[in-house]
Order: structure tokens, then sequence, then C-alpha cells
């Protein structure tokens, strides 16, 4: 089955991502594998703790593709979203992989688009790679 690698974090529930997976899942028969990568918070933390809070957002964002109608699976990536990409492709090298889909925070806001990290991940694969940008940041809203 063709697959998708959906890499978000912050906003991996929000309604940008699940709109995009729903037109999707309607047009083609498709399933989603998503990379979770830890974030690093500004105050002290521990590796327990990091990977704790990705592991949380992961289940909610599975539960959230599978109320959308999807079929999806997942893992935690590590905090540098190319490697984590990379380490997903990498280890599921027989998946019929359609393209990745970077989910980020707003201009200003994200992290990753300071890091230039879409244009990385569209450098180093030989996939399709979709940008979507949440309208606002959850915190936000």
């Amino acid at each position: 089955m063709r697959t998708y690698l959906v890499v978000a974090h912050k906003t991996l529930v929000e309604d940008h991502l699940l709109d995009h997976v729903r037109e999707l899942n309607n047009t083609e028969v498709c399933r989603f594998h998503l990379v979770v990568p830890v974030t690093h918070p500004h105050t002290a933390w521990s590796d327990g703790e990091i990977t704790g809070v990705a592991e949380r957002k992961l289940e909610e964002g599975l539960a959230a593709f599978r109320n959308a109608g999807a079929e999806a699976d997942g893992e935690v990536g590590d905090a540098n979203p190319v490697y984590a990409v990379a380490t997903a492709l990498r280890a599921r090298p027989d998946e019929d992989w359609v393209g990745i889909i970077v989910s980020t925070l707003p201009p200003g806001v994200s992290r990753w688009l300071g890091l230039d990290v879409v244009s990385r991940i569209t450098r180093e694969f030989d996939l399709p790679v979709t940008h979507l940008t949440a309208a606002k940041a959850p915190a936000e809203a």
C-alpha cells in the first residue's frame, strides 16, 4: 500500500494537517507513517521526559489520524527532523513511499523553518515533499 511519511510534532493534530490527510485518503488508498521528533524544551530536561512527551504526542496523533479515517502507525524520532526522516525511511526500505509531508508552525514561530528543515528534506530525499503550515501556533488557538 502507498505510504506517506508525516513529520510533525506541535502541529500533528492540527486541522491543516488532518484536512490534508482526509483529502489524500479520499483520492487514493494510502496509509500514513507518523514521525514525531523529540523536542528539547528551554528548561532543564531528561531524555526520558522528552521521549515521554513525544510518545504522548504520537499517541494523540495516531488517534486523530484514525478518527480522520486514515490508517496510521508511527514512531518517535530524533530531535533533528531530517535525521528522524532518514532513520524512518531506512528502517522501512520495502515500503511503497509516496511522499513526505512536513507540518510546521507558521513562519516567525517555527524553529524548523528557521533551520531550513523543509528545504533540507527536499534536497536529501528522492521523494516529493509537501510542506503544510499551521494558520497559527496551537498555544494561540
